[in-house]
Formats: structure tokens, sequence, C-alpha cells
């Protein structure tokens, strides 16, 4: 689904692939940044981002994919904050507000499953995407996953008119598999975290603790659903534009 109302990848505007290729040039002429390289440091990402932004009208949209625990979030506030520095009304949309609700996935029998890419509103998350990345859009409300209560809260926050920087952040964002496949034609650059499975598992496991879960139980959500839910981010995720190493 691209922003012209269904356009694949191959059908991209010339226009807007070219100033793709404008950009994720900048941003690999960077010191490290190069494709299947990582890049040093998040100002380096920013730099690249806020030279392209500046010299363009209308929104940027950056998303952001890398496996359970791989710090997408610390990565997205951090690099919000870069932007931001730099004069560029800057907002996050995370993939995680568009999990199914408990019932829903009771009903389908996948509640165990939750987190996995069966487990998200795929089809609802395309349509905000793609009504955020319109030329001219208007303030927008997007639902935020509430992580203590386990559920979605809707309409949670407000990505307003001025953005303009959108990051939109989560683990199957770059799935070679349909219908998240489609996802990525919304993208003017794409980014994926690299960390390995070991230091994942030590930070999932540390997640769950954290929330209370005994340690049994925290080791079974990790070894029966996390790991493999990463273990797919990073054998069927496509390229990205750009690599970032967080572990």
């Amino acid at each position: 689904m691209g922003r012209d109302g269904g356009a694949r990848r191959r059908g991209r505007p010339d226009g807007r692939g070219r100033r793709r290729r404008h950009l994720v040039r900048a941003a690999r002429a960077l010191p490290g940044a190069r494709r299947g390289r990582s890049l040093s440091a998040l100002d380096g990402l920013a730099e690249a981002l806020a030279a392209r932004a500046g010299a363009r009208p209308g929104r940027l949209v950056v998303m952001l994919a890398g496996p359970p625990g791989a710090g997408k979030s610390t990565v997205v506030e951090g690099l919000q904050q870069e932007l931001r520095g730099r004069g560029l009304s800057t907002q996050i949309l995370p993939m995680d507000g568009f999990h199914y609700d408990n019932a829903i996935l009771e009903a389908r029998g996948v509640r165990a499953r939750k987190g996995a890419p069966e487990t998200f509103d795929v089809t609802s998350l395309a349509l905000i995407l793609a009504a955020l990345a319109l030329p001219g859009a208007p303030d927008l409300a997007v639902p935020i996953f509430d992580r203590a209560a386990d559920l979605s809260r809707g309409s949670a926050r407000i990505i307003p008119a001025a953005t303009r920087v959108l990051l939109v952040e989560g683990n199957y964002l770059l799935l070679n598999h349909a219908p998240w496949s489609d996802l990525r034609d919304l993208a003017d650059v794409t980014v994926m975290l690299d960390c390995p499975l070991e230091v994942l598992e030590a930070r999932l496991m540390r997640r769950w603790l954290d929330l209370g879960l005994p340690e049994a139980e925290a080791r079974a959500k990790v070894a029966g659903n996390d790991l493999p839910n990463a273990r797919l981010v990073l054998s069927d995720s496509v390229a990205p534009d750009l690599r970032i190493a967080t572990g």
C-alpha cells in the first residue's frame, strides 16, 4: 500500500524515489554508515534526517524496525530528542498500539502468542500510516499500548499537523511477509536495529521481571514467544536502508 493509494515499491513516483535515494546517500556518507554496516551514533542519523527534512516540504516518514528487546523505544526517543534539538517537530508512532485486544486474541486462540505478527491489526496500522503520510494531513489521533495494563488505548496520542518527522517503530515493519511487506512503501527511509540474541534474551528477561512476573514464567515467555519472534525479525526482514547496532 503506497502513499498514492496502493502503488507498490516498483510504482513509487519518480520524485519520491529521488528524495529517498538522496536521503540514504546523505546518511551513508557519514562515518561508518554504509548498507550492511552500523551507524555509530544517533546524532549521525539525526543529522542526515534533519538535512533532508529541512530541504523539502511535507513530512518525512522514518521506519525503525528490530527484534523485541533491541531498544527501539530508547533509540526513537533519543532520535526524537536529537531532531527536536535541530528545530524539527518530531513525533513517534509505535506499532505496539495496534495490538489486538486480548478478547480478540482469546477468541482466535492466539493469546499466548501475543506480540507475534498475527496478533497485530496491520490493516489499521497501514490505513493510519497512509493518512499520516498525506500532504496536509490534519491532527490525527493514534493508539498507544499500555504495557502495565496489557492493552491498547485508542486515540491516546495526537500526531499534530505540524509534525515534520514521523518516527514509526516496531518489530515487524520490515517483515517480508504479507500484509507487513506493504508497509515499507509508506516510508521515506528504513532503519534496522541489530542486536545479538544473547543480549536480547537478557533484556527480555529483565523486562518481564520488572513487570512482576516470577522468574519461571518470565523464562517461559522469553523462550516460547519473545525469542521466536526475534529470530523471525532477524531472518525474514528485508534489507533496510541503514542499520544501527544496539547491543
